[in-house]
């Protein structure tokens, strides 16, 4: 079973791509060794991983680390990275019922290389513990630790087969683990990577304090495009009575902030990603997320099919 999975996964790659297959399998089979040895590349602490594995891979996945690193810093160039989601985006990927491919404009996801969304098999689905908390020397506990979901084959047959902390998961199951993370505070990201055929291939339920992702976006202000924003921005209404939950560790990234004066809270649109967080631990709805055409254009796969079906 696990050899089938594997040939899948080998089979998956153009004669021309198949080095991709190498470092998909080692990402896959070790996440938490790449983020570890990413975090110490940036200068994040982290915490080694206990499995050990042989210094030939180490050197291989650190390699690999030094290439992301060489383009990470420019969207013309990075080879992985993210989109935020609305969750209820993030929910209408997970529940497609029939094979799906897309190929997003760079209004919605802005970079040249790994954007597009092709789900071979929708409803393959795989969850397993966050890489990012599992290295992160104080993550946020007790949050659960089973939040990343691989989507599609044949990336989510194979690290289900070859990757202990990751098992097989329902459509269903995964619109719950979705649901539940956003009512804590967690942010849906898609990410993108270029050695899964350049497309979408995992849904993570990112939190501030430990997400890679989301650390490097609010540690180096954003300068660095590793994640684009999800198409929308959080507006205040006139109900808002200042009563400060939204600004109080509730925004991810740092965006919102109390006017004591006005009693009302205050969104700074330019760090604002649309994660419609805020939207939903506001107690009286004085919060609402708003497109926004500077923020770029949703990952809608309903809107993004309705619009390849007019093309």
């Amino acid at each position: 079973m696990h050899h089938e999975s594997a040939k899948a996964l080998y089979d998956f790659y153009p004669a021309a791509d198949k080095n991709d297959f190498f470092a998909a399998y080692l990402y896959l089979r070790y996440p938490e060794h790449f983020i570890y040895h990413a975090s110490v590349a940036t200068g994040v602490p982290a915490q080694e991983p206990a499995e050990k594995v042989d210094e030939a891979i180490t050197q291989m996945m650190t390699a690999y680390i030094r290439q992301f690193a060489d383009t990470v810093p420019n969207a013309d160039t990075s080879i992985q990275h993210g989109k935020v989601l609305k969750m209820r985006d993030a929910l209408k990927i997970v529940t497609q019922k029939t094979a799906l491919t897309l190929h997003p404009s760079e209004r919605v996801v802005p970079f040249k290389v790994a954007r597009d969304v092709i789900l071979e098999n929708p409803g393959a689905a795989a969850v397993g513990t966050c890489a990012c908390r599992a290295v992160q020397q104080n993550p946020c506990l007790p949050a659960p630790q089973e939040v990343c979901l691989i989507v599609g084959d044949p990336f989510a047959a194979f690290i289900a087969d070859h990757n202990p902390k990751f098992r097989r998961a329902s459509q269903e199951e995964a619109v719950v683990i979705i649901e539940q993370a956003h009512k804590r505070g967690e942010v849906q990201c898609a990410y993108f990577k270029r050695e899964t055929g350049n497309r979408m291939v995992e849904i993570c339920n990112c939190c501030a304090c430990c997400c890679m992702g989301m650390r490097v976006w609010n540690l180096f202000g954003g300068t660095i495009p590793i994640l684009a924003p999800s198409g929308y921005v959080s507006q205040v209404n006139d109900d808002c009575d200042g009563c400060g939950v939204c600004a109080e560790k509730t925004c991810p990234f740092s965006a919102i902030s109390l006017d004591e004066q006005r009693k009302k809270a205050v969104v700074d649109q330019a760090k604002c990603m649309g994660c419609g967080v805020c939207e939903d631990k506001c107690p009286i709805r004085a919060i609402s997320l708003q497109r926004e055409l500077a923020k770029g254009e949703p990952l809608d796969v309903d809107e993004l099919k309705a619009e390849d079906h007019v093309g």
